[in-house]
């Protein structure tokens, strides 16, 4: 697969001179098959010996214990599997994995998925909050959240509700009540690009990237809002661009000067690049050094994750 040579030329204005060769080959390529157990239903070593006799192969991923690689099979043979059916196992990549496992849910938190649909963080998070605890799944489309609804069925969840409002508003909804709030934001998802996955970059543009940013910020200062001060936030995009990305959230800084700071992200054995502090004529808040840029490979796809904390009350 070619990309289109705007995008190309778009993407060679920020990406690491050193690393340019791999993401492009990356991009023109298929990405491996990852998934991760479904821990409500059962435990990653027992997922694991089920499939083996199965006859699939799998490699284990060192950053996550109930992540997996499938390396002798196709997706199509893991979906025609009991366990899959079962709702045992969640087909998904590697890096979107990552934002559920930096917000980092307890049992007992009260925990916002804003832009939820269709599901695969929702289950995630359910997951790691062992089915207690209190999810609040939106997203604006009801098509989008009927689906997620199937999905949450399938997977056992039981601690999660649905809603479908504009998330820019659910603030008002919802002011500083959750504990955490994953927002997980809508994209031009150029890091998911791949060979056979033309549909993601059809509609790409700058124009697209611009409109998506401001999105972001309304989205993100929602998200913000619905946050109790001293709780967690976590952004991420499965964009590469900077506009989606850093200078969202150096405009969130400035937006909200005090109400919020970034933290460290740090996931054992997971390989990282930082954010970008500067981008053409754009320098950005020096504090973007420790949020997360996952650049694509051929098992993972490209992800921005930023933290954020929330200090002092932002609604007036």
């Amino acid at each position: 697969m070619q990309l289109p040579e705007k995008l190309r030329e778009h993407l060679e204005s920020f990406l690491p001179e050193e690393k340019k060769a791999d993401i492009f080959a990356a991009l023109e390529s298929q990405h491996a098959v990852t998934f991760r157990a479904n821990t409500i239903k059962i435990s990653g070593a027992e997922l694991i010996q089920k499939l083996q006799q199965h006859g699939f192969t799998l490699e284990n991923v060192s950053w996550y214990k109930d992540a997996f690689i499938l390396t002798n099979k196709s997706k199509e043979n893991l979906i025609d599997t009991d366990e899959y059916k079962n709702g045992e196992l969640y087909i998904q990549n590697l890096s979107s994995m990552i934002p559920p496992v930096v917000l980092d849910p307890q049992e007992e938190d009260i925990v916002l998925d804003l832009t939820a649909a269709p599901g695969s963080k929702t289950t995630q998070l359910a997951a790691l909050m062992h089915n207690k605890g209190t999810i609040v799944a939106n997203d604006k489309s009801p098509n989008r959240l009927f689906k997620m609804k199937s999905i949450l069925s399938q997977q056992g969840v039981t601690n999660t509700t649905t809603l479908a409002i504009p998330g820019e508003f659910i603030w008002k909804k919802y002011p500083e009540y959750f504990d955490k709030v994953l927002l997980d934001a809508p994209c031009s998802m150029e890091g998911r690009i791949s060979e056979g996955e033309e549909d993601t970059i059809a509609e790409w543009s700058p124009k697209k990237n611009h409109q998506l940013s401001n999105l972001q910020k309304w989205l993100l200062r929602s998200a913000i809002s619905s946050t109790r001060v001293g709780g967690t936030i976590v952004y991420s995009t499965c964009a590469l661009s900077p506009e989606e990305n850093e200078e969202v959230i150096d405009y969130i800084l400035k937006k909200e000067k005090g109400a919020v700071e970034i933290e460290k992200i740090q996931i054992n054995n997971l390989p990282t690049d930082p954010g970008l502090l500067s981008w053409k004529h754009k320098i950005f808040d020096k504090s973007l050094i420790d949020t997360v840029r996952i650049y694509p490979n051929l098992v993972m796809e490209g992800f921005f994750i930023a933290k954020l904390k929330k200090l002092r009350s932002n609604i007036v």
